[in-house]
């Protein structure tokens, strides 16, 4: 597996694995309503720019197929994203990711809002949930979870 930094020219292909990662392997923990406000077809891609490219983002490359991507904000340990295709889920492409972003946080913790579906592999790495949370997305409320892992270094 490959890792490499964000380039402005990869916003397009994540925009697109996001939204299948979204659609297909959460299909099972939300409704077709919920995954359709989280994760629409008309994302504002300047501003999904924006965010990514203020923050240390990867992306994961198996085969030479973008197989993922995370990116988090070193400043505050905060984990913004952390996508896998679903074509790739459980061969080590959310740990590689997740493994470099942690890396990237010189603080003494990590923070993220974690999915339904991402609950487990965040619980799995030593997160603890702080609270389940409802977000309101285009009108319709979703169930994520606040978590945080403290590092000991």
């Amino acid at each position: 597996m490959e890792l490499r930094p964000y380039r402005p020219a990869d916003c397009p292909a994540l925009l697109e694995l996001f939204r299948q990662s979204v659609h297909r392997a959460a299909a099972g923990e939300y409704t077709p309503a919920q995954l359709a406000a989280w994760a629409p077809e008309d994302l504002d891609a300047a501003a999904w720019h924006a965010r990514l490219a203020a923050h240390v983002t990867l992306l994961a490359y198996r085969a030479g197929r973008l197989a993922g991507f995370g990116d988090v904000d070193p400043a505050d340990g905060y984990l913004d994203h952390l996508y896998v295709h679903p074509d790739c889920l459980r061969q080590g492409v959310a740990t590689a990711l997740c493994d470099a972003l942690e890396a990237a946080v010189p603080g003494p913790r990590i923070r993220t809002d974690a999915s339904r579906t991402a609950r487990p592999f965040f619980l799995r790495r030593g997160y603890r949930v702080l609270r389940a949370q409802q977000v309101l997305r285009r009108g319709v409320w979703l169930e994520n979870f606040a978590m945080e892992k403290a590092f000991i270094r």
